[in-house]
C-alpha cells in the first residue's frame, strides 16, 4: 500500500474548487499545465532535493530517493506525483517535503488520501 501526495499549480486548486466533479484528477485536461520555467525548475528543485532521475517515458520524468521514506516522484507536464510507503516516517518525510515545494506561492499540495489542499500562507 502507498500514500500519494501531489503539487499542481495553484490554478489547479482553484479550479477543482469552483467545480464539484469526483472525478476532477481522472481528467488531465482539468490541470493547468506547467510552464517550462516551472517544470524545469521543478526538476531542478527535485534533484536538489537528493532524487534522481531515474526514467523518462511518455508519462514523464520518474525519480528515486536513496532514502525509502522519501519515496518516488513523477513529475509531469501538469503535476508532481509523490508515492511512499504507508508508514509515520514516509507520510511525514514526503508531506514535509511536498510542502516546502509550496514556498514560492506558485503551486499548491494536494493530499490524496485525505482530499485537503494546502498552500503556502
Amino acid at each position: 500500500m502507498s500514500y500519494d501526495i501531489s503539487l499542481y499549480r495553484i490554478e489547479t486548486k482553484e479550479k477543482q474548487q469552483a467545480i464539484t466533479d469526483e472525478g476532477f484528477f481522472e481528467n488531465t485536461e482539468n490541470l493547468v499545465p506547467f510552464t517550462a520555467a516551472q517544470f524545469d525548475a521543478l526538476k531542478e528543485r527535485l534533484l536538489s532535493y537528493g532524487y534522481t532521475l531515474s526514467d523518462k517515458n511518455s508519462y514523464g520524468l520518474h525519480f528515486n530517493h536513496p532514502d525509502e521514506d522519501y519515496g518516488t516522484a513523477l513529475l509531469t507536464k501538469a503535476a508532481v506525483y509523490f508515492t511512499t510507503g504507508w508508514n509515520k516516517d514516509s507520510i511525514f518525510e514526503v508531506g514535509m517535503t511536498v510542502s516546502e515545494f509550496t514556498d514560492s506561492g506558485e503551486y499548491a499540495k494536494y493530499d490524496v488520501q485525505q482530499g485537503e489542499w494546502e498552500t503556502w500562507e
